[in-house]
């Protein structure tokens, strides 16, 4: 081959402006890309930032159908000379997926598996795809992706190339260089190509010939021939090196992979449309081993022996990851299984059998030191709980109450194993020398991998320059040990400034002739890796960061009442752009959209407050006010979230101060201020039943209270439950246990009062005397829910005054309905911080299964003996949990079923309101429905949550949903549980009370009106 020259490497840092029309590119974007095209603020707020501490508003994001679309993007971007950034899921710790770009998004559309050959063992995808959604798809075959990170719930593939992500199962199946076999990449200039290794042909076949290819070939193979003798010597022979460009791929020993290459390369080279990846076999059984040390380090010295067991898995956890996960209450079961220590090795094994699973485990255990503390697992669940522990890392180290805020920087360092334990030991040095106490330290040990999340002060110009001083000590430190900058997480603008101190300047001189042969003009994500920015620069806090600091209706006691701190809760993890399992988030399940995951509100809401955002309107924020719409109000997030943001309580924040002193939404009235409609219909309930029932007042009804045309409107109760108890004539039973308050909530009351009557029942037999409150009281959940604050906080002051004697007293207040039991558990005291008797409610409020639990355990609950398919109300699992609920279910003999469908998708007013509706039903089929259909006729279905009831009745399944009081009451009374709702009466009924009918409908009218007057308090 002949020879071939250089080109000069990319050294000129990029421009913060890039100079580009703005217009005429967004213009020509739109006319020639299929997708989605978005220079919206919002948008660009939305894709700020990524897991780092960086930050750079985008230009533009692009969502391309098809990686066609894609490439007539980038082709549009280079006839503008517009930076471009290829996207994931977007966590990134380092920086790498925040710039002043157009941002490619893959992640909406192109997350197709193209291919599967089993026989070979290699699948072909494009870059959008989830990697749990990957091996979903590939579990059939018995075949699976190697590496796992720790994000593989909402990781895309592409993000993974982009990084060369690692994770646990990297210790058996190695980084993503090592299970990539060919990737199909655009350059810049418009190649589109297959690449791969060359094998022992080395690189003469496709550098021969004319063409672009040929030529970056040839450079390719001159760049690998310049500097070969320099990458065999400083490139660190661990398994966690992932600083620096792969130019070890090209070399001859590699087979000259230009897919080795280019996996890592963040963006900064090409473009990945297509990869073709090597897959491995499933394994078929595992078992873990849990050893506990006196300290990590002590337990880093132990790895090299554990790595003769040939483990799938090994990690390390110290005392404080374990400390604060009690402190956030994260895996509190897990953490109870934990052995003695307070350092932890988690050994994972595979076998083909449960047998070989184990008899691997057990010979680890017998190998081990006498004084190690064990535990053994070959419970594939009690497996998935214990790793939680490990998984939730990053999660459980940062906001933690009483600790300093901690952030990435040095989070992701690598040395070999035999010099772990010694490199941990100067590193905590380290960490003392300059003032950071004791972070947690946990990670890949098994590879020598370290993660951490030091308690930088990044809102000062002097701790700024100490986190600068920091790195850079650090950097020096890990080069000392033979190790590597990042072991995971890539080097993005954390860490491209320091690759001089770990490969010297000739090998950067390499990297940046590298750029120049795929990117001359530094138009691929500039400023990272190559020619990069500042370690200290585009800081989304930084020395100049002065937030907006609102006064607010909720107290954010666990933010020191700081909004601000509330909204730069989010570190981006991006769970809640998790497609399965538990709650967060719904509408960005439906959508996929980042906009409407809790994550893309969150960054929002923290551009909303920032000084220097786009997002400038404060309150009044249409682009914050769009992302929040398809908010559920579901509070899945203050139990998902590790860092439990709370957006439900922030969107209330917001649309009370949006709305104040203006005209609000329809809905915000109708449904908003329902108890007050409820109790103004409660006394021609019949008459107004049926006036709903007709076609063109149902319309004209739903038209004025902004419901959606096509929701059934709810049946109001002929006799309310209040009204049952008073003809009743109060309490029965012997009361030996003691005096409870049933809560008589607006759903229960007005809607579906057999629940409570049933509640009663259970009670009494159970040994309570029961009381319920009189006169007409609420819990002010729907206000809540639609940011009329100020009228919430009056409905609780007397809801407090009807309570107060009882709460001296120290009475149990029973929630039926799970919102409303949540309102008084968790929304209340937020909003009455200074109220004793408020904290008395939080205390006494219990559901019924706890109050049963707490207070009658030696009931013995009636023989159910039943199938069951469970929704957990979201409120409930989010702030109440399920725990007491479960079991009693189990003692009543009910086989349960519970969902971990997520969301219903009504969620209180978001599904009646107009313009929800798609959202809302599509929620309810990424589980919820699906199951109800397929339970069998004799299979109960239970739902405590009257959203979660009605949404399943009004989607057509033919089923009514009961609450679990209603089953444990017919029980009780010998009777199969038939649900017992109100019925709608027949056009007959609007003939007598025509006249009252119309009083009624007028009343109902003018208080809508009025409320629309007073917009909302």
């Amino acid at each position: 081959m002949a020879p071939t020259d250089l080109p000069l490497p990319v050294v000129r840092r990029p421009d913060p402006d890039p100079g580009v029309d703005v217009q005429a590119l967004e213009s020509a974007l739109r006319e020639r890309v299929d997708g989605e095209v978005r220079f919206d603020t919002g948008t660009r707020a939305a894709y700020s930032t990524d897991a780092s501490n960086y930050r750079q508003v985008p230009i533009g994001v692009v969502l391309p159908r098809t990686p066609e679309a894609a490439e007539e993007a980038v082709a549009v971007c280079r006839e503008l000379g517009a930076p471009l950034l290829s996207r994931g899921g977007g966590t990134s710790l380092a920086g790498e997926c925040c710039n002043t770009a157009v941002v490619l998004d893959w992640s909406k559309y192109c997350d197709r598996l193209v291919s599967v050959d089993p026989e070979r063992r290699t699948c072909v995808v494009e870059p959008g795809i989830v990697l749990d959604e990957l091996n979903r798809r590939l579990a059939p075959h018995g075949l699976q992706y190697g590496p796992r990170p720790a994000t593989h719930p909402n990781c895309t593939i592409g993000g993974m190339i982009g990084n060369n992500s690692c994770g646990s199962t990297a210790q058996a199946y190695g980084k993503v260089v090592d299970n990539v076999r060919r990737l199909e990449v655009l350059t810049y200039d418009g190649l589109r190509m297959w690449v791969g290794s060359a094998g022992e042909e080395g690189p003469e076949r496709p550098a021969a010939g004319e063409g672009r290819a040929a030529e970056i070939h040839r450079r390719l193979a001159a760049l690998r021939d310049r500097y070969a003798g320099l990458i065999r010597e400083r490139y660190p022979d661990i398994p966690r090196r992932v600083s620096g460009y792969n130019l070890d791929s090209l070399l001859p020993e590699h087979g000259f992979d230009v897919a080795g290459l280019l996996v890592g390369s963040e963006s900064t080279l090409v473009t990945v449309v297509r990869a073709e990846l090597d897959l491995v076999p499933s394994p078929a059984h595992t078992s873990l081993v849990v050893l506990g040390y006196p300290d990590i380090a002590t337990a880093a010295d132990h790895v090299p022996a554990v790595l003769r067991h040939e483990p799938l898995a090994l990690e390390g956890v110290d005392r404080r990851l374990v400390h604060f996960q009690r402190v956030k209450n994260l895996n509190p079961d897990a953490l109870e299984e934990l052995p003695e220590g307070d350092a932890y090795l988690m050994v994972q094994f595979a076998g083909d059998t449960r047998e070989e699973a184990r008899d691997r485990a057990r010979a680890l255990i017998d190998a081990g030191p006498g004084n190690v503390g064990h535990t053994w697992y070959g419970d594939p669940e009690r497996i998935g709980e214990l790793w939680m522990v490990r998984e939730s890392g990053l999660g459980a180290t940062a906001h933690v109450p009483g600790e300093h805020e901690t952030w990435p920087g040095w989070e992701d360092s690598a040395v070999p194993v035999e010099r772990l334990g010694d490199y941990l030991r100067d590193l905590k040095a380290l960490f003392e020398e300059f003032g950071y106490g004791r972070p947690s330290v946990y990670g890949h040990f098994g590879q020598g991998c370290v993660h951490t999340r030091i308690p930088f002060h990044l809102r000062s110009a002097d701790g700024v320059a100490r986190m600068r001083a920091f790195v850079e000590r650090a950097a020096d430190l890990v080069t000392s040990y033979g190790g590597s900058l990042s072991g995971e997480h890539g080097d993005g603008q954390a860490r491209g400034e320091l690759l001089g101190k770990m490969f010297g300047p000739e090998l950067v001189e390499a990297f940046g002739r590298l750029k120049a042969v795929f990117d001359p003009g530094n138009r691929m994500n500039p400023g990272k890796v190559v020619a990069p920015y500042r370690l200290d620069e585009n800081l989304r806090l930084g020395a100049d960061y002065r937030p907006w600091e609102p006064e607010t209706a909720f107290a954010y006691p666990h933010d020191d009442g700081r909004f601000s701190k509330a909204a730069a809760r989010c570190v981006g993890v991006g769970k809640c752009r998790s497609l399965e399992g538990g709650v967060m988030c719904p509408s960005y399940r439906v959508t996929r959209e980042e906009e409407h995951s809790t994550r893309g509100r969150a960054r929002l809401l923290f551009e909303m407050v920032r000084n220097g955002s786009p997002v400038d309107d404060g309150w009044r924020s249409k682009e914050v006010h769009d992302a929040l719409d398809l908010c559920l109000a579901c509070k899945g997030c203050k139990n998902d979230c590790p860092v439990s943001v709370d957006m439900a309580t922030y969107k209330a924040e917001f649309l009370h101060h949006h709305y104040a002193g203006r005209p609000r939404p329809a809905a915000h009235y109708s449904m908003g201020w329902l108890p007050a409609v409820a109790r103004l219909a409660a006394p021609v309930a019949r008459t107004v039943n049926a006036l709903l029932r007709v076609p063109a007042l149902a319309r004209a009804a739903k038209a004025v209270g902004g419901i959606a045309p096509e929701r059934q409107m709810p049946v109001f109760a002929e006799q309310r439950f209040t009204d049952w108890w008073r003809e009743r004539g109060g309490p029965r039973g012997d009361g030996r246990r003691g005096e409870v308050v049933v809560w008589p909530d607006t759903f229960t009351d007005h809607f579906h009062p057999s629940v409570g009557r049933a509640a009663v029942e259970v009670l009494e037999a159970a040994g309570f005397r029961v009381k319920v409150p009189g006169g007409a009281v609420c819990c002010g959940l729907t206000w809540i829910s639609t940011g009329q604050l100020g009228v919430a906080r009056r409905v609780l002051g007397h809801t407090l005054d009807v309570l107060r004697e009882d709460l001296r007293r120290g009475t149990p207040v029973v929630g039926l309905e799970p919102s409303c039991t949540a309102v008084f558990r968790a929304d209340a005291v937020e909003l009455m911080p200074d109220d004793p008797d408020v904290e008395r409610l939080r205390e006494q409020t219990r559901t019924l299964a706890e109050l049963l639990a707490e207070r009658a355990r030696d009931w013995r609950p009636p023989a159910v003996e039943a199938r069951a398919v469970v929704q957990r109300h979201c409120h409930q699992y989010a702030v109440m949990g399920f725990d007491a609920d479960r079991e009693l279910m189990e003692r009543a003999g009910i086989e349960t079923d519970v969902l971990d469908a997520g969301c219903c998708g009504l969620a209180g007013n978001f599904g009646f309101e107009r313009g929800h509706y798609e959202v809302s039903m599509a929620c309810a089929e990424q589980g919820l429905l699906p199951a109800v259909r397929e339970a069998g006729p004799g299979t109960l279905v239970l739902a405590d949550g009257f959203s979660c009831r009605t949404q399943v009745e009004q989607a057509g399944t033919g089923r009514t949903p009961l609450h679990l009081a209603e089953v444990l009451a017919a029980a009780l009374r010998g009777e199969d549980a038939v649900p017992r709702r109100p019925a709608a009466p027949g056009p007959r009924a609007l003939l007598a009370p025509a006249a009252a009918a119309g009083a009624a409908v007028l009343a109902l009218l003018t208080a809508v009106r009025r409320g629309r007057r007073r917009g909302g308090g």
